[in-house]
């Protein structure tokens, strides 16, 4: 482990002892305030991806970068001590529904490293330590119930694979 985050280690260690850390707020919510377009989802390197792209979140860690790292600033200047990575759905089984499940490793990198650019940014400013917690949310899938009302023994997804 690098010197940097032994020591951002021991900073939150330091900061939980003392009081209780904020967590961010809801991306998401942040996100749609901008009231992005499917073209602005898109970007140039998607512009004629297959499918519509509009409502992937974490695919604006790749295109729109600048208002992720917004949205992450707005969060520690409201008083947050603890970024969360825009990487909620960048799992292969959430992804697939934007036939983007190959680029898990991507979304998850880029996301975090917005999300450490901006902590460390933040930190600067301000001279108070800012961290950064990896996300992964829940998938868009799920094992238990079946997407078919009509075929109640249906899964869309297998154990194995959300395993994986």
């Amino acid at each position: 482990m690098s010197t940097d985050r032994l020591a951002r280690r021991e900073q939150l260690r330091a900061l939980l002892a003392e009081r209780v850390a904020i967590l961010d707020g809801a991306m998401g919510t942040m996100v749609q305030q901008h009231k992005l377009s499917e073209a602005e989802y898109r970007g140039d390197r998607f512009s004629d991806w297959p499918s519509e792209l509009r409502g992937n979140h974490d695919l604006l860690s790749i295109t729109q970068p600048d208002v992720i790292a917004s949205v992450h600033r707005a969060f520690l200047v409201a008083g947050a001590d603890i970024l969360e990575t825009n990487t909620f759905n960048s799992n292969a089984a959430s992804l697939a529904d934007y036939g983007m499940q190959d680029r898990v490793a991507e979304f998850n990198e880029t996301g975090a490293a917005i999300a450490r650019k901006v902590a460390d940014e933040v930190a600067h400013e301000t001279g108070l330590p800012r961290f950064v917690a990896g996300v992964l949310g829940p998938t868009s899938r799920t094992a238990s119930l079946s997407p078919d009302v009509n075929d109640p023994g249906f899964r869309n997804v297998t154990f194995e694979e959300l395993r994986a």
